[in-house]
């Protein structure tokens, strides 16, 4: 004869006391601000085999570039390029002869700028991929040069927003605290968040009439600057 079945209780805790003390764990974090490595540039191997017409000069007002050639005869579709890859650097001296490099060039370009803009795009992807804070900022006062550099280089940026944009609307809103009560970096013009609304600003009043469409197709919180 079969006894009658009968369920076992727990012992020390009912059903109900551990379903409370569960803890559920949210979802693992994206890592969408994380920041990221970067590969080795060409432009320091370049830099370390001395092929770039620059040299350092040490001034009483601060650190400055020595070019050895006329700034106007260099070839622009090689060194513009090369040294936008050099934006990824966040070390001495390479990250200062990059970004100093740079402003040069845009400054004296001309007509030079406009062509070499294809090849520049995926060194500009690169660099605010790495999700560094120093190489998002320089890269964003770059770009914005780079805009005013010459006639229609807004333009020609428009078709690549989309290999661009993508990072901006990941940052578009970070204010960065150092952590001590003041955020001193805004006089350094180094909060990225204020960065990326000035850049896309300039976009559209550089970028002509299809800007502002393309910008919001991919910053879809950005608000057009041009109307009143």
């Amino acid at each position: 004869m079969l006894g009658k079945r009968t369920e076992s209780k727990p012992q020390g805790f009912t059903w109900r006391a551990n379903i409370n003390n569960l803890e559920v764990e949210g979802p693992p974090s994206a890592g969408a601000f994380q920041e990221r490595p970067s590969r080795p540039t060409m432009f320091r191997q370049f830099y370390e085999r001395r092929d770039l017409p620059i040299a350092l000069v040490h001034g009483s007002e601060g650190n400055s570039i020595a070019w050895k050639v006329e700034i106007e005869k260099l070839d622009y579709h090689h060194y513009l390029p090369l040294f936008f890859d050099g934006l990824c650097e966040t070390t001495h001296p390479y990250e200062f002869f990059a970004r100093q490099g740079i402003h040069d060039m845009l400054e004296h370009g001309g007509p030079k700028i406009l062509p070499v803009i294809p090849q520049l795009i995926i060194p500009i992807k690169n660099a605010l991929n790495t999700r560094n804070h120093l190489v998002m900022c320089n890269t964003l006062k770059v770009l914005q040069h780079l805009v005013m550099s010459g006639d229609k280089v807004g333009e020609a940026l428009v078709p690549y927003f989309r290999q661009i944009l993508t990072v901006f609307n990941i940052f578009k809103n970070v204010r960065i605290n150092r952590g001590d009560g003041i955020d001193y970096s805004q006089g350094k013009r180094e909060i990225i968040g204020d960065l990326i609304q000035e850049t896309l600003e300039m976009f559209e009043r550089y970028g002509g009439e299809g800007a502002f469409l393309n910008i919001k197709y991919m910053v879809p919180t950005y608000e057009s600057c041009m109307i009143k």
